[in-house]
């Protein structure tokens, strides 16, 4: 289904005017993002020191798997969403929201209904676990739901007061779960997470003034099969690349480069949440570039990915002039053989955010095959390059196998959007599809 026209009066603001909003709207991207990252950043810490290791590692797997569920209801409820309903008129995005929320509502019941099962079969800690993460999975998923549909809307500052609802909302329910003992455990703390998104989530409905339509779920995801089944798999494929290679280099190496690894990712972690920022509103923001001004798309594309290439680099040339004393204060006895990684890390890092230019492009064009062989193409040689480099040469070649692959898998991005650009210029009435 065709998303409505923008706003005639939106589509002729003035120039400027038109900058300032996208700028606005990205600085709210990053300000959620940095609102979320911290959420995150806090509970992993709280309980890691609540907890000690082995709780933690199970408090780890229902994390993780959180993760790959998010994946899924993304690529079936939201990401359609922004790329169809993104600066269209306010009655039109209300009806689509209402189902995409409802959509994702449903997942969540769905996944969690099979974690409570799971849960109850494995028994013990790791199934009291994955019981909790079935309770709480709808109210996560609705959460996150609610935050994409504030940046189709352009209303990113909703998003971010959302996720500070959540972040306020986290403090007494941690509180509560540790006074429970350490008899509670992990159980405690997963219904403190999710209580304090579902409270997050209800709020969200204040916000929008919409209630999710499960009933709606079905029609939404067979409209928009076409971009909802390869935007499935697109996103899930990202997490798993990521998990075999560090299986596989924990398995080649050993553990501890697996350790190394993860050390020079945290270096990069305030400029990687920057990307995640970004990536919040770029689908939309390029969605907006070409509705209003078509022949713009590759150069907008272009501005967004260098610009962001750029920014890695100079993140990473600051972290190679770093002291040592610094990088010990951050990372302990892991400072010296992460820093050895700073230069592929960095490199890699960067390639990324080069074709994450030519990805909102692809998907603000509605070209869901030519992303999806994009992200199949570009996960396998992230997962070649990441173990054929670590049996070469440990952890320092799996990070130069990793930023070669990303070179590549970035070329593969701006073939793909030069042809989709050009396949819309011969078609410009209809959403860019491949044979």
């Amino acid at each position: 289904m065709a998303a409505e026209r923008e706003n005639p009066r939106t589509a002729a603001a003035p120039a400027g005017s038109a900058r300032r909003a996208i700028v606005g709207r990205l600085s709210w991207g990053l300000a959620d993002q940095a609102a979320s990252s911290m959420t995150n950043f806090a509970v992993g810490i709280f309980v890691a020191r609540s907890l000690g290791l082995a709780a933690f590692g199970v408090f780890s797997l229902a994390w993780v798997t959180y993760g790959v569920v998010l994946s899924v209801s993304r690529g079936l409820a939201t990401d359609p969403l922004v790329v169809r309903f993104s600066g269209v008129s306010d009655a039109s995005w209300r009806r689509a929201t209402a189902r995409a929320s409802g959509t994702a509502l449903g997942v969540g019941a769905a996944i969690g209904s099979a974690c409570l099962v799971a849960g109850s079969a494995l028994g013990g800690r790791v199934g009291t676990a994955f019981a909790c993460l079935g309770v709480i999975l709808p109210g996560l998923l609705l959460q996150d739901a609610w935050r994409y549909s504030f940046f189709a809307a352009g209303a990113g500052r909703k998003a971010f007061v959302n996720d500070v609802v959540w972040g306020v909302a986290l403090v007494p329910a941690m509180v509560a779960a540790a006074r429970m003992g350490s008899g509670a455990g992990v159980a405690a703390y997963l219904l403190a997470w999710g209580g304090a998104a579902a409270a997050a989530a209800v709020y969200g409905c204040f916000q929008s003034g919409i209630r999710p339509q499960m009933s709606g779920a079905r029609e939404w995801v067979r409209e928009h099969r076409d971009l909802g089944y390869r935007y499935l798999v697109e996103n899930t494929c990202v997490s798993g690349a990521n998990q075999l290679r560090a299986y596989g280099l924990g398995a080649i190496v050993g553990v501890s480069a697996v350790g190394v690894v993860r050390g020079a990712e945290l270096l990069l972690g305030p400029f990687l949440a920057v990307l995640m920022g970004l990536s919040l509103v770029t689908v939309a923001e390029a969605a907006r570039v070409l509705r209003r001004a078509p022949h713009r798309l590759g150069a907008f594309c272009l501005l967004l990915g260098g610009g962001q290439a750029a920014a890695a680099l100079l993140w990473g040339a600051a972290l190679l002039l770093a002291p040592d004393r610094l990088g010990e204060l951050v990372l302990g006895g892991v400072w010296h053989p992460a820093s050895q990684l700073i230069v592929p890390a960095t490199l890699g890092v960067a390639a990324a955010g080069l074709s994450t230019g030519a990805a909102a492009g692809l998907r603000a064009l509605s070209a869901a095959r030519r992303s999806l062989r994009c992200q199949l193409f570009a996960s396998a040689c992230y997962v070649g390059g990441g173990l054929g480099g670590a049996a070469a040469a440990g952890a320092v070649g799996s990070a130069w196998g990793v930023a070669a692959a990303t070179v590549c898998g970035t070329a593969a991005w701006w073939m793909h959007l030069r042809s989709a650009l050009r396949e819309r210029r011969h078609n410009p009435n209809r959403e860019v599809r491949t044979p």
